[in-house]
């Protein structure tokens, strides 16, 4: 398998760097390779600067408003995007809903939602996990009852990402209690001024909230939100977590933060030479980097086998792409934090948008042990690892 860029490959990601250093505003670039988390703002500024290019949704086809690359283009696009630190667009809009609604929605849904997701005029969470239903996304029990032309919703959702600053959610809920777990679920879209729904803050161990329950009470939602067939979402949730995962190995960012740790360490000095002579930060260096390699090219074995992928089916290398990338994340974090260190702890939070500003110390220190935290989370959301493992081990190694 060849897995050299052609010449017009080559080319296109040299316009890509071009453009997002010209267009990607300098303060959010800023903030972001100093470790802060992107506001509102950032993601939705950013992501219309890439809209009016024709670039937000990287694999959407043209007719929705995409520009109908190819997967080694997204590819290219995503590690461009993240060398410049530009902010991600919002992954519920792009990869996950979009999707789902070009693949099985209707059409009015299509020309509804599309355009507003590419946007942002909209912002959508997940609703999937609840309590008992994590990485068990099967044992579900928040309730759909079709009743005329409305669903009527009863139960809750946790650990949802940013409901507390959306406009939709897309859900998973029990349609039907007496079918086989997988089945009787359906994928329902919902308002989230919908009343009824009543949305708490979860604040995480970085001491700051991102993270949500969210409590249905008689919540009435149009039937026409129904996204495909009734019963049939757990179908549209495997299709939509392949396409989450494509991209959610973050090589692009990682790469960021070694070439970022490397040059601070340079400045830190310990026992009065730099850190970056230290032996042991080297070897760990070394390693993370051997690591970061071969996940590389692991990613682009998984994009240079999309076009033989039939259907909706997903490639279940994927997984890796998400068991060791997430774990790389963690370790990239976790060596920031040990560049920072006594200064990494001397932070003030707020507590509503998760900046974090130093009292003492350099400015990027102040955010290290906060990013250290929330890494931890990586290798839960999309599918923990205990699950990619076994996703692994049936469809990569056949056991």
């Amino acid at each position: 398998m060849d897995l050299r860029f052609t010449p017009e490959e080559i080319a296109f990601r040299d316009e890509v760097r071009a453009f997002c250093e010209s267009a990607l505003p300098a303060d959010i670039r800023r903030r972001y390779m100093m470790g802060q988390r992107p506001t509102k703002e950032d993601v939705v500024s950013w992501q219309r600067i890439l809209n009016k290019k024709g670039w937000a949704a990287p694999l959407w086809p043209k007719e929705y408003g995409g520009p109908g690359w190819d997967a080694v283009r997204y590819f290219i696009f995503k590690e461009e995007c993240f060398r410049a630190w530009a902010p991600d667009v919002l992954s519920m809009n792009i990869n996950l809903v979009g999707p789902v609604l070009i693949a099985f929605g209707t059409e009015e849904q299509k020309k509804f939602f599309l355009p507003k997701l590419l946007n942002l005029d909209l912002w959508f969470c997940q609703g999937f996990s609840e309590p008992g239903a994590g990485s068990d996304l099967a044992s579900l029990k928040t309730r759909a009852v079709r009743e005329g032309d409305h669903y009527v919703i009863n139960g809750q959702k946790i650990w949802t990402t940013g409901a507390h600053r959306s406009d939709w959610m897309f859900g998973l809920f029990r349609t039907d209690p007496n079918a086989k777990k997988q089945r009787g679920i359906s994928y329902i879209l919902l308002d989230m001024k919908t009343p009824g729904i009543t949305v708490r803050p979860i604040i995480t161990m970085d001491g700051n909230h991102h993270v949500n329950e969210v409590f249905f009470d008689n919540v009435k939602v149009p039937a026409a939100n129904l996204v495909g067939e009734e019963n049939k979402g757990w179908d549209y949730a495997k299709y939509l977590l392949g396409n989450e995962r494509i991209g959610i190995a973050r090589v692009g960012l990682s790469k960021a933060k070694v070439a970022l740790a490397k040059s601070l360490a340079t400045r830190v000095m310990v026992d009065g030479r730099p850190m970056s002579e230290d032996e042991r930060f080297r070897e760990k260096m070394a390693a993370v980097e051997v690591d970061l390699k071969a996940l590389e090219m692991t990613n682009m074995m998984v994009v240079a086998g999309v076009k033989k992928l039939t259907g909706h089916a997903q490639d279940p290398r994927t997984s890796v792409l998400k068991l060791k990338g997430s774990e790389i994340q963690h370790t990239t974090n976790e060596i920031l934090m040990e560049i920072a260190g006594p200064h990494a702890m001397a932070r003030q939070v707020d507590y509503l948008e998760g900046h974090a500003t130093a009292t003492i110390g350099p400015e990027w220190a102040a955010t290290s042990a906060l990013n250290h935290y929330i890494a931890r989370a990586a290798t839960i959301y999309g599918g923990s690892s205990e699950v990619q493992r076994n996703v692994v081990a049936k469809g990569v190694l056949g056991l």
